[in-house]
């Protein structure tokens, strides 16, 4: 499973014209699912997400975790990040989870970010979304649940 966190000043995210989701300061969280994942590889990221230290302190030190500032958090399923790349021109999703699975386990994720107690926000799973994005640092950093020490 695989997160793309996005540190944001505010984020929105609009179907058909449509706005679903909005957020002030936060992260937004792209996740995609991979074939072999688990509920285990969410519970890893979300815990990651929460507590990980990429908000400033007074001294502009990342120090401040999503918990201590009371971030807001946009969740967008996103397989795409799954793509492989390595052969040819055109993208390969053959890694990326059936919907079903991968449904099921982005809303797992949904749960457990939900249980942090940060506002949460979502987009709409196998929709086509316009995501509204204003990059803070700019600061985006890739996790990946196959990666943990």
């Amino acid at each position: 499973m695989k997160a793309l966190l996005q540190r944001v000043t505010r984020a929105s995210v609009s179907i058909d014209g449509e706005e679903v989701g909005r957020i002030g300061r936060g992260l937004v969280v792209f996740l995609g699912v991979a074939s072999g994942d688990t509920e285990k590889d969410a519970q890893y990221l979300a815990q990651k997400v929460a507590g990980l230290r990429i908000f400033a302190d007074e001294e502009g030190k990342f120090n401040l975790s999503a918990l201590e500032v009371n971030a807001e958090l946009l969740l967008v399923s996103q397989f795409t990040l799954l793509a492989d790349t390595r052969k040819g021109r055109r993208p390969s999703f053959i890694e990326a989870a059936p919907p079903a699975q991968a449904e099921a386990l982005f809303s797992y994720f949904v749960e457990q970010m939900r249980a942090t107690g940060l506002k949460v926000a979502t987009g709409r799973f196998q929709a086509y979304m316009q995501v509204e994005i204003h990059n803070d640092g700019p600061v985006t950093i890739m996790l990946d649940s196959s990666q943990k020490a």
